[in-house]
């Protein structure tokens, strides 16, 4: 059974942990991060969720939100090996649940890689007349 949980302080193994998937996703290479970066995510976040099977996190996603009205759900993502059972749309629903009952009201993401057809059940659409953009160094 899966259970969910929001982070506030994680411990020393789930750092490891969240590393190990944000490295599973392919957004982290082996020398990008630090235990306390992750440490920082996590305390920075609106909210941080985190999906275990046995006490080990399988899937992780996050808010990060003005705290008045704007928040965008990022770094959404479930280890492979757990991958095509809900996890991940159960913690989209989750962190929407949330972000609604501390009154947030718009709630935006970039869904990469062609992820857009998971997000779209789940209640998101395409933003008319928007492009992503990220500064380029």
């Amino acid at each position: 059974m899966i259970e969910y949980t929001f982070l506030e302080n994680p411990t020393q193994t789930e750092i490891a942990r969240l590393t190990e998937l944000y490295r599973l996703a392919g957004w982290w290479k082996d020398a990008a991060d630090h235990p306390s970066t992750v440490a920082g995510i996590v305390r920075g976040s609106h909210c941080f969720l985190a999906a275990r099977q046995g006490g080990t996190i399988v899937g992780m996603g996050r808010a990060i939100s003005d705290r008045i009205s704007d928040a965008y759900i990022q770094d959404v993502t479930v280890d492979p090996a757990f991958r095509h059972q809900g996890i991940g749309s159960r913690m989209v629903a989750q962190l929407v649940a949330r972000l609604e009952a501390d009154g947030i009201g718009w709630i935006g993401l970039i869904a990469e890689r062609k992820t857009h057809p998971f997000y779209r059940p789940l209640g998101f659409a395409p933003m008319a007349d928007s492009v992503p953009m990220l500064k380029t160094l």
